[in-house]
């Protein structure tokens, strides 16, 4: 703003914000804990922005999400119970698109949902072998994905196991985030567990 003549949009804001005494003061990189300090000064809240909930993370969720910079991994997983078998199918892909594909047969008589469960907990075993510590979990399984998220209660004494042992791998990774995505985005997996079958 001190070389007016370098651009007419700064010429502009220059002769607009001039009579409110205005000074700017160039900034160097924001450091963490600035912003830490300023979520601080500002309590979290909600706001809507077109029909979406953006949630504005506290200071403390700031500061974890800056402690916590593990890398990202993504799990594709499906589950298939048909006349042919069931089966398991799963996509590992690590934060440099290298991808860990794995079709499972399971040899016991399985809903689909249970099949379901068993790609969850095979998908979710692999990352701990690959030693991942936070997860995106992507499932076009509703059921699955709403237990685990706690949107929906299981029902039946199996589901509950399913839903119980998958709650207890997930406490061992930093962060898991399940979300439902449609068939269609979930084709590598469905195939594999297709071929389990």
């Amino acid at each position: 703003m001190h070389k007016p003549e370098s651009s007419s949009r700064m010429l502009k804001w220059m002769v607009e914000l001039g009579q409110f005494e205005v000074d700017y003061k160039p900034r160097t990189a924001i450091k963490v804990q600035a912003l830490a300090d300023f979520m601080l000064e500002f309590p979290p809240h909600h706001e809507v922005e077109q029909g979406t909930l953006v949630i504005i993370p506290s200071a403390e969720e700031v500061r974890l999400e800056s402690q916590n910079s593990a890398p990202w991994w993504s799990l594709f997983m499906d589950g298939v119970s048909n006349g042919d078998g069931v089966g398991a199918g799963i996509e590992l892909i690590s934060p440099k698109a290298h991808k860990i594909r794995r079709a499972t047969h399971l040899a016991f008589h399985a809903t689909n949902n249970d099949a379901e469960y068993e790609a969850l907990i095979n998908g979710l075993k692999l990352a701990l072998e690959m030693k991942v510590k936070n997860l995106n979990v992507f499932s076009d399984s509703m059921i699955v994905v709403y237990h685990i998220n706690g949107g929906y209660h299981a029902k039946g004494p199996r589901t509950e196991l399913y839903l119980k042992c998958a709650q207890r791998i997930i406490e061992r990774f930093n962060e898991v985030r399940l979300e439902l995505i449609p068939r269609r985005q979930n084709e590598g997996a469905n195939k594999l567990a297709k071929l389990g079958s």
